[in-house]
């Protein structure tokens, strides 16, 4: 994806505390984070995957789920053998590997990548669940982690398709540039469309990357977002207290990355 920022200018407006007319405005920035503040509900969090990258928090709301989609593969799949042992059909897409880290007698691997057109090695993510479910109009859980190509493949997925993901696990890419006006009007798109029918129960920032602060807002880079349908959620209210217990860092190479406070209610 394109970088509308490099770090250097982003530092030095930082130092000199200064907003040029084409970036972001502070107070929307932070009116979307307030979005995208987690909430708890009757619903218990509970951790799928390995103890670390590739590992995410969901909400224990999982049976009758039919199939886990999950664009990238990466290193591993233990995530989907998790949903798999839970009887979930898994469908897993990406292009630059012949097959997934591990291996399930219900995983469905396609070497393609997951974009906003059909070609030879694109699908567009409308067309893969079609493809792989024809006859099923079934309950479905996404978990996506494609390095930023996330924007343009939740842009023109279909509110249809979107509203069958009971739960979404989204890891997020390049958020310190939403002080960009150009990717923050791209991200903000995005993240309204998922609100129209879910909302944020978890949110965890990835320490492989670092975060910017700047305006007296921290951004973390990476942030791994995991959303429930509105339709599943009693009982709301903000969680207050982070990370969560069954939060892990991603790596042990780097310092632990804690949520910042502008993230999540502190009311």
């Amino acid at each position: 994806m394109k970088k509308f920022i490099l770090e250097p200018t982003l530092s030095l407006l930082a130092a000199i505390n200064q907003c040029p007319p084409q970036m972001t405005e502070k107070d929307k920035v932070q009116s979307l984070l307030n979005k995208l503040w987690p909430v708890s509900c009757d619903k218990e969090l509970i951790r799928l995957g390995v103890l670390g990258d590739g590992g995410y928090l969901v909400p224990d709301d999982l049976d009758g789920i039919e199939a886990c989609f999950s664009p990238g593969v990466g290193f591993d799949s233990a995530f989907e053998k998790d949903c798999a042992d839970r009887g979930m059909k898994i469908f897993l897409a990406d292009g630059s590997v012949d097959k997934p880290a591990q291996s399930h007698e219900l995983f469905v691997f396609t070497k393609k990548y997951i974009g906003i057109r059909n070609s030879s090695n694109i699908i567009t993510i409308d067309d893969w669940v079609k493809l792989s479910m024809p006859d099923s109009q079934g309950e479905l859980l996404l978990q996506m982690d494609i390095e930023g190509s996330e924007y343009e493949v939740l842009l023109v997925a279909s509110d249809d398709l979107l509203k069958r993901f009971r739960i979404i696990v989204i890891e997020f890419h390049h958020l310190d540039e939403l002080w960009s006006s150009a990717f923050f009007k791209m991200a903000s798109q995005v993240f309204e469309r998922i609100l129209q029918t879910h909302t944020c129960v978890h949110n965890h920032p990835n320490n492989c990357s670092n975060s910017v602060k700047f305006k007296e807002i921290e951004i973390p880079t990476v942030i791994e977002l995991t959303f429930l349908r509105n339709d599943r959620i009693n009982n709301p209210s903000f969680v207050k207290n982070f990370p969560h217990p069954l939060d892990y860092d991603n790596t042990k190479n780097k310092p632990s990355l804690h949520l910042p406070k502008c993230w999540y209610s502190n009311k």
